[in-house]
Formats: C-alpha cells, structure tokens, sequence
C-alpha cells in the first residue's frame, strides 16, 4: 500500500459529481457500463434497467434513470465500469500510463451513498490506483502486519498491489472515486507467447495404440520430442520475440481520436504554418525493416518508405510542430503529404 498526494483539482476534474450525474441520468448508458451493488452483493440488472427500441431494433439494458437514483437513494453503489472507453479525461489518462507502463489499464468508477458499503472485503486480481474526486471513504486495508484503515479525500491517491484485501464506506456525505487498474503483463505470459510458435510445430500425430502396456518406448519417444522441442527454443530469436511483443502491444489498443471528425475535415487545408499537435497517449514507434520502416501507432501499424525514418523521428521529437518544422527532411509537398496522412492516422491533431 502506498498513499500519493496530489493536486485535488487535477483529480476532480477527471470524473466529478456532476460528470457522474451526466453518466447516469442523461447519457443513455447500458449494461454491461454500470451496475448496482449494496452490501457485498450485486444487485440484478432487472431492478434499475429497460428495455427500448431504435430504429425498430431492441435495446436492452438501459439504465431506468428513476429507478437507479431509487436504489442509490436506499443505499446501493453505482459502478461506472470501463470508463477508460468512453469518458474522455480517463481515455486520455488511462491512454498515457500505458505508454508509460507497457501494460494495458483500465477505468472505473464508484458513486456511493453516505454511510454506505457497496462491497465487502475483497481483492482484485490487478494492481490498482485509487482516488477520491467527491466527498470522502475510509479504507480497510489488510496488509502482512495487520489492517490499516485510510480515510480518502480529494487530493490522496492510493495504491494497492495485486491481492490487497481491501474495503471501502463512504463517511457522512456523498462519496465518488475511481479506481485504475492495472492488467500486467506478465513473463509467463511473454514466455508463453515466445515458445508458442515451437510448440505449435509439434506435429498432431495420435499417440501410438498400446502406450498404456509400453509407457516406457512412449516415454523414450517423448523425451525425443522434447528435446527437439528444446533445441529450437534455443534457436529462438529473444530480440525478434521482444519486437513482436511491443508490436502486439502497440497496434491492439483502442481507438482514441477525440477532434478526429474536426481533424480529418481540416487535413486537406493544411499548409507549412498550421500548428498541429501530437495527441496525448498515441505512441509512434519506429521499427526499421530494409528499405520499408514499420510505425506503430497503438491501434494500427504503418509501412512507410525508409527515407520517412529523420522525418518521423522529428515529429516522435516534438509535442507541437508544423509542416515547415520538416524542412530538412522532406521537400514542402512531402512534408504535407506525410502530415496529412499522420492527422488522418490520429497521430497529429490540428491545433485551434
């Protein structure tokens, strides 16, 4: 456990009440972004959702507004879950630390009534952040010497491993936090993923009939294969397995292109002097492949000619530029060229 001060406003500002009240009552949320919980126990959707149509299809699952702010009232949690998706101060948020860390994040939140409990001591199978953007909650933390009790306000962030039993209840008022979580990646995982390839060329051959009466020439035959199996783990390439794994990472992640509609009604008109911005939590990375440079941007990679690498490596340089920033790498139509496609990937935003 480690508790981090910070400047509240910061904190308030990525999900406060108001956001909250938005979420629940005006945004047309469904199931599975929220849930109830009171008590340790979570409560079934049919108590605070409906159903409706669009264009003459079902929805299901919407939250019944009237009846979610019924069972607040008479003590239930309101989980927003996998804000990281869709509120855009914990999109960006969430979006750096992954870059930051390597490792994907995730973003929740918990609105509870005063002097309530949505859950009862339990852990999570992540690391996770905490802090309090309204009112306050006194933790129950259990810790190897014993239990700790920390009483969250605006402005203390904490931290808690993976496996802290933990519990939480808001005080007299209102209470609104958000936890980040932390899904690592972990060696076994990497390690899994390397040798998986080899494993993968163990031919799927039946076992031989009568094995059961002669384990000894089934074990001799296994014991072949798995020092086959050995000698091309050996052979693996660990720095290629490493590429592979950062490019797994950096073109699965989400889409974020928040202005992107602005952005990309606007890439047309740019010239030398427009000011264009790198968007916050988009990674570039730069993999050379011969006379082709491989880039990624999280949720896509992109084959570019080699002769791009000093220009690319300006922009990875750069939190603002503009196309004419480019002039000793490219001629002033290729500048544009390589900017516009760069707004259209969402890597670059036009700055109003």
């Amino acid at each position: 456990m480690h508790l981090h001060h910070a400047d509240p406003d910061d904190l308030v500002g990525l999900l406060d009440l108001d956001a909250a009240d938005h979420l629940l009552t005006s945004s047309a949320i469904r199931t599975p972004s929220i849930r109830l919980a009171r008590d340790g126990a979570v409560q079934p959707e049919s108590s605070f959702t409906r159903r409706a149509t669009l264009a003459g299809q079902p929805l299901t699952g919407l939250v019944d507004a009237r009846r979610a702010l019924a069972a607040f009232e008479d003590g239930a949690t309101v989980v927003l879950q996998g804000l990281h998706r869709y509120w855009p101060p914990l999109t960006r948020l969430t979006a750096e630390l992954e870059l930051e860390l390597g490792h994907p994040c995730q973003a929740n939140a918990y609105l509870t009534p005063p002097d309530s409990q949505g859950f009862a001591v339990h852990e999570d199978s992540h690391d996770v952040f905490v802090f309090q953007t309204a009112g306050s909650k006194l933790w129950e933390v259990h810790t190897p010497d014993g239990v700790e009790e920390v009483l969250l306000e605006p402005g203390l962030c904490l931290y808690l491993p993976t496996g802290t039993p933990h519990a939480a209840r808001a005080q007299e008022t209102v209470s609104l936090h958000v936890t980040i979580g932390i899904n690592q990646l972990t060696w076994r995982g990497l390690v899994e993923r390397t040798v998986r390839q080899v494993v993968d060329r163990v031919p799927e051959q039946h076992l031989p009939g009568g094995y059961l009466e002669d384990r000894g020439g089934l074990a001799d035959e296994l014991a072949r294969r798995l020092e086959q199996v050995a000698d091309d783990v050996r052979r693996l390439d660990a720095a290629a397995a490493v590429d592979t794994e950062v490019r797994r990472f950096l073109t699965g992640r989400s889409s974020r292109l928040d202005g992107g509609l602005r952005d990309v009604l606007d890439a047309s008109e740019i010239d030398d002097s427009t000011l264009l911005r790198r968007r916050p939590g988009h990674p570039c990375v730069l993999l050379p492949h011969g006379d082709r440079l491989e880039v990624l941007l999280g949720d896509r990679s992109l084959d570019v000619p080699a002769r791009l690498e000093p220009a690319l490596e300006e922009i990875r340089a750069r939190a603002e530029l503009r196309p004419a920033d480019l002039h000793e790498q490219l001629d002033p139509e290729s500048r544009l060229v390589l900017c516009r496609r760069l707004i259209r990937e969402g890597l670059l935003g036009v700055v109003r």
